[in-house]
């Protein structure tokens, strides 16, 4: 990678300092980014303090903290040589990759630079797509891998995003030659009859996550043109009744409150060349009271099945505000005690 990494003797093992050279100026201004935010943003999560010094950058703290820092300002500086940006989210992402590691193996962390190399990158035609956490890159490679995946964890996890993405992906490698997303419009229930417009305007606003997911991978003007030759379709789960959808990926979100007989209907919809994606939040659920969850009676049925794979999200893979996953982790142990 071109850096490499100076530790001084010291007999004070406890708290010293790595000295890591970066032998490109350019691309060091870049990883410490604007107001050396970036560094701040390590420091913040890392405990550790992070001075400058020329071409080099000296992580002060004490070694397993320093370790960790220094292998997420490694893996950066290998993101950046190979011609990618480094944003906050990024950061962030390298920050839980190397905690994971870390908790896992107990050793050095240079072994992140293996999963931060863009190996799980997905290009659409608007940005690329990484996936930030070792569980999304899990998810990433079983949406490619198996025809019929599940995704289910609390909101903010990137399951409906990763997935679309995906599925945009493939479309656009000529591996499919359609998108179909759809979502149980529960919420709507008997009121859709009191809303104006036509039936698309009545579901459009519990369509608007898979629509905004579409405009971050297209540029709308080709969105557009692509459902009006019906190449992507975004539908409520009761429109998916009677149809074989064959060559296409097609993914279902919100399934936890899908009934039991929709999700079977849904999941028969399956055809020849496509792939299914089912994403949800098993503590969401707004089905009435009394009336199973369809997606936790898949869980149950489909597990150990040929072809179809399972992948779990927690709080630790939220990639929104940090705060979102705080709060979810704060529900959960209420949950915990509570039961």
């Amino acid at each position: 990678m071109g850096l490499s990494a100076l530790t001084p003797p010291t007999a004070a093992e406890d708290i010293i300092e790595t000295l890591l050279e970066f032998p490109d100026n350019r691309l060091l201004i870049e990883l410490c980014g604007e107001f050396d935010r970036n560094l701040a943003q390590i420091e913040h999560q890392t405990g550790v303090h992070i001075l400058r010094r020329g071409n080099r950058l000296a992580v002060i703290g004490d070694k397993g903290a320093r370790e960790q820092a220094a292998a997420v300002l490694r893996s950066l500086y290998a993101r950046l040589e190979g011609g990618k940006s480094v944003v906050a989210g990024d950061v962030d992402g390298a920050l839980r990759i190397g905690r994971a590691m870390r908790e896992a193996q107990g050793t050095e962390l240079e072994q992140m630079e293996m999963f931060t190399g863009g190996k799980y990158e997905l290009r659409t035609r608007r940005k690329s797509v990484e996936p930030r956490t070792e569980a999304q890159k899990a998810y990433v490679a079983n949406l490619f891998d198996h025809e019929l995946a599940f995704g289910i964890g609390p909101a903010g996890t990137g399951k409906t995003y990763l997935a679309v993405a995906v599925g945009v992906t493939l479309f656009i490698g000529g591996h499919v030659d359609k998108i179909i997303l759809s979502r149980p419009a529960v919420e709507a229930g008997e009121r859709l009859g009191f809303l104006p417009g036509d039936m698309k305007e009545k579901v459009d606003p519990y369509m608007q996550p898979l629509y905004d997911a579409l405009n971050d991978f297209l540029p709308q003007k080709q969105v557009q043109k692509l459902m009006e030759e019906k190449r992507i379709e975004i539908a409520p789960l009761a429109f998916m009744r009677g149809r074989t959808l064959s060559n296409a990926f097609v993914v279902l979100d919100e399934a936890q409150n899908a009934t039991t007989m929709q999700m079977k209907m849904f999941l028969t919809r399956l055809g020849e060349g496509s792939r299914m994606v089912i994403t949800g939040d098993r503590t969401q659920i707004d089905l009435p009271r009394g009336t199973a969850s369809g997606l936790a009676d898949a869980e149950r049925l489909l597990k150990g099945v040929t072809g179809v794979s399972f992948n779990y999200f927690t709080a630790k893979d939220v990639v929104r505000h940090p705060l979102v996953a705080r709060i979810i982790e704060a529900y959960e142990r209420d949950d915990g005690a509570s039961g």
